[in-house]
């Protein structure tokens, strides 16, 4: 079976909603109020031209989902038979040997390997890191009284603080960034996926070579014995949980707080936290909106609707979490304290890093804060764009501006 390539199927056939438009990007959020309407929670969508698959939109039903791994395994190497290298969600999907695309014996393997190298992490340490890489990314632009908080902000400290945790030098690191945002936007991300491989067999080989006190070289050192492609791997699926994700968790909940005046007034009088303000937008606006895929090996009953085998079922931790059956009665933006959501999934996939996550989001988020109490967005909240792609939550930019402190002001 050969599925059409873009220039031969630009639009979603009939009966699916397609997720890789600009104008899905733009309001996700209306998108799936209306699948809701016409689907309830199981959606029949486009991942790409030609790419089917089920989203979850049902809190209930994708809680289910998560926690069956022997109905809904994460192994996509049925999948990817019918699938052409070319196809541009295929590098966020394909099998890997890592903890995120397997089961069984495997999974324990590869994610007893992971826990360890991550449970290892000096929490205070890494504090300090985001702090001093925050200090260091401030200064580069406060004297312009203007900055893109994404990328002169967000980025480079997702970027830095990560890079330190797995010992991986700057020229590395940048490359596997490249390659990490060329597949996350679902454009060229053929060569992102070449880029990236490579990067991390530099980075597996290194630390091979020269250990130290860094994640790579606890996983080269773990009884699990992980052969070179096995720890690339790892590396590969701790990169795309910790750049784009991170940075876009960073940069709308600034976005949050600068554009939502209610909670922004809360966070001031001291009625909220900066940790409220993250659990909202993990609710609300997750970085990955859609993820955590799964494939049938055969076809499942879920409340009456046949998911086909061997075709992927998403969860859309965006529109499960905004579930009208259980937001019912709850009111509107009451997530302070809340962690029920799914933006770190559930089950044995959960994200074993989402303490670290919550630490360098929290830390980054504050500190802006605290340094420059009076940004405010540069652009209308309506004019900023949103990167085009099925799976993440990114803004284009974040400009703001805030007042230049002069030195006579001291």
């Amino acid at each position: 079976m050969t599925l059409p390539s873009a220039e031969s199927a630009p639009t979603a056939p009939p009966g699916r909603i397609a997720l890789y438009t600009p104008e899905f990007a733009a309001d996700p959020h209306t998108a799936y109020r209306r699948m809701r309407l016409a689907h309830g929670p199981l959606v029949p969508v486009d991942l790409a031209p030609g790419v089917p698959a089920t989203l979850v939109i049902g809190y209930y039903q994708a809680r289910r989902i998560l926690n069956d791994p022997l109905h809904f395994p994460a192994d996509p190497r049925a999948w990817e038979k019918l699938i052409p290298a070319t196809c541009p969600v295929r590098p966020m999907m394909e099998w890997r040997p890592n903890a995120l695309r397997s089961g069984g014996a495997e999974h324990a393997r590869y994610r007893g390997a992971n826990v360890h190298a991550l449970d290892r992490v000096d929490q205070h340490a890494l504090r300090a890191l985001v702090e001093k890489v925050a200090d260091g990314a401030i200064d580069g632009f406060r004297a312009a009284g203007s900055a893109d908080l994404l990328t002169q902000y967000s980025f480079p400290i997702a970027f830095s603080v990560l890079s330190a945790l797995l010992g991986c030098p700057d020229e590395i690191g940048q490359r596997i960034a490249d390659g990490m945002a060329k597949i996350f936007d679902t454009t060229n991300a053929g060569e992102g996926n070449r880029i990236l491989s490579q990067a991390v067999s530099d980075l597996v080989a290194l630390r091979r070579l020269h250990p130290g006190d860094d994640i790579t070289s606890r996983l080269a050192l773990h009884p699990a014995d992980l052969t070179d492609e096995e720890m690339g791997q790892q590396l590969v699926t701790l990169y795309g949980a910790g750049i784009e994700p991170l940075t876009n968790l960073i940069s709308n909940t600034v976005l949050k707080i600068l554009t939502d005046e209610e909670f922004s007034a809360d966070l001031h009088a001291g009625l909220s936290t900066v940790r409220d303000a993250l659990d909202a937008v993990l609710y609300t606006d997750p970085p990955m909106m859609n993820y955590c895929i799964s494939y049938p090996p055969y076809p499942v009953d879920v409340e009456g609707v046949l998911l086909p085998a061997d075709q992927p079922v998403v969860i859309s931790m965006s529109a499960a979490n905004n579930d009208p059956a259980l937001t019912e009665g709850m009111p509107t933006g009451s997530h302070a304290g809340n962690r029920a959501h799914l933006a770190w999934s559930t089950g044995p996939h959960t994200c074993p890093a989402r303490s670290h996550a919550y630490l360098i989001a929290e830390t980054a988020v504050t500190h802006l804060l605290d340094a420059l109490p009076q940004t405010e967005l540069a652009r209308p909240l309506a004019e900023l764009a949103w990167r085009p792609g099925p799976f993440h939550r990114a803004l284009e930019s974040l400009p703001v501006t805030f007042p230049v402190a002069h030195e006579d002001a001291y």
